[in-house]
């Protein structure tokens, strides 16, 4: 490693789990999984449109992510890139509570318009940045640490954002789910995100040589990106598992409304059971992460997609709301194990020169299964029923773990095997 990045690895290590951590705690307060859903729920009976939450929130992280590429694989630091767009996936926080202040006076119409405008600034703003800073990460982390480190800022953050769901579970009780209670919600998220973002800002990554020193033309662009899903068959069956991985965790945007519907669970249970989906991705992420960078983040992630699959199980045949604690619970151990593994792992792919295609490919292409996969759920509950939804999950869950385990291998031995980038090989297989 750049001996600037050696001596810095403790204090970057330290600072990011401080930004994740931050990060974590204001999405306690405004859940994508149950926060949102509810407040959107006091405005419109359909599943669709509270599906579409969920998938908003993860379509606006991967899809922008081809597009700033090409332009990522020029810079010789990261961190200005990521400071400069990060912002703008923060500040949206504040204007859903400025839309839950007035929601009497917008109305309906008026309040969900807004309401995901500013979860589309919010997603897709992460997603510009998503692939400068997954490149600083990989830059600055050592191989055989970035599994450690995505398991302990991610374990971090949930423990946090458990806190900050039961606090909020406690404000929506006490307000009687009123939208002021949610207005206070989203003030306190906004206010922790620029927390989080302070911390962002430290970051030490010294200047490197770019992956290309030209921008490649449209045309090359696309020949390169074509000639890494030709040759890298390994990495093909990745792209599937991500998207089985994505239409098997769609239960984050339904299970909350399930519960309250078939159940009547209030809005103070809706927020324990927040609590118990963060705590044990709390435990998942840095057992997955420790134990990938062990043994084999391929098999992790693997794991991740059957314990999302026994989630759906567990839905299905609930007896009453107690149940849902427990699915809450495996399916937060299955976002720990696969969000872990999956990000160390697609880190794996390809040569240093080559990361940030990878990294920003596979996320473009799984895309649209993030958004059309909730969208499929939600159309299944309201043309049949839930147990329709929690089927497509259960399956989907399965064949993740199918691909995970008998179609794919571990491409960490390989990239252990290649020969790093230097100053004198400069080569870029993607023009």
């Amino acid at each position: 490693m750049h001996k600037d990045i050696r001596k810095n690895v403790r204090f970057n290590f330290i600072v990011n789990v401080l930004d994740g951590s931050f990060f974590g705690m204001a999405l306690g307060f405004a859940s994508f999984v149950t926060v949102i859903p509810l407040f959107v729920n006091k405005f419109t009976d359909s599943s669709l449109l509270i599906g579409l939450i969920a998938s908003i929130h993860l379509v606006g992280w991967q899809l922008p992510q081809i597009l700033t590429a090409n332009h990522v694989a020029r810079l010789r630091r990261y961190k200005p890139m990521v400071i400069w767009m990060t912002i703008h996936e923060r500040w949206p926080f504040l204007g859903l509570a400025f839309v839950a202040l007035f929601a009497a006076q917008l109305g309906s119409a008026g309040v969900l318009i807004l309401t995901f405008a500013f979860m589309t600034i919010q997603a897709f703003s992460g997603g510009l940045a998503a692939t400068a800073w997954q490149s600083m990460i990989a830059k600055i982390m050592p191989p055989n640490r970035r599994g450690t480190f995505y398991g302990v800022q991610s374990a971090a953050a949930n423990l946090l954002s458990s806190g900050g769901a039961v606090v909020t579970g406690i404000i929506l009780l006490a307000s009687g789910g009123s939208t002021e209670g949610f207005a206070l919600c989203f003030v306190l998220s906004g206010f922790l995100m620029f927390v989080s973002f302070a911390f962002i800002t430290l970051n030490r990554e010294p200047d490197s040589a770019p992956a290309i020193e030209t921008t490649l033309s449209g045309a090359e662009f696309r020949r390169g990106l074509v000639a890494i899903l030709r040759k890298d068959g390994n990495y093909r069956w990745f792209i599937v598992a991500r998207m089985c991985i994505q239409a098997a965790s769609i239960g984050s945007a339904f299970y909350t409304v399930f519960a309250v519907r078939r159940f009547g669970i209030d809005e103070g249970s809706a927020g324990l059971m927040t609590g118990a989906f963060l705590l044990a991705a709390t435990i998942g992420n840095p057992l997955g992460g420790w134990l990938g960078d062990r043994y084999s983040r391929r098999i992790i992630f693997a794991i991740g997609g059957l314990l999302a699959g026994a989630s759906a199980l567990a839905a299905l045949v609930a007896t009453d709301a107690s149940w849902f604690y427990l699915v809450f619970a495996l399916l937060g151990l299955s976002n720990g194990a696969s969000w872990t593994s999956a990000n160390a792992m697609t880190a794996d792919f390809g040569s240093e020169r080559e990361r940030p295609f990878y990294l920003s490919l596979v996320n473009t292409l799984i895309a649209p299964v993030t958004l059309l996969a909730p969208v499929l759920g939600g159309w299944l509950a309201d043309t049949y029923n839930y147990e329709a939804t929690l089927w497509l999950m259960m399956i989907t869950g399965l064949l993740t773990g199918i691909v995970a385990f008998f179609l794919m291998r571990d491409p960490r031995p390989v990239a252990q095997a290649r020969p790093r980038d230097t100053a004198e090989n400069k080569v870029v297989t993607i023009a």
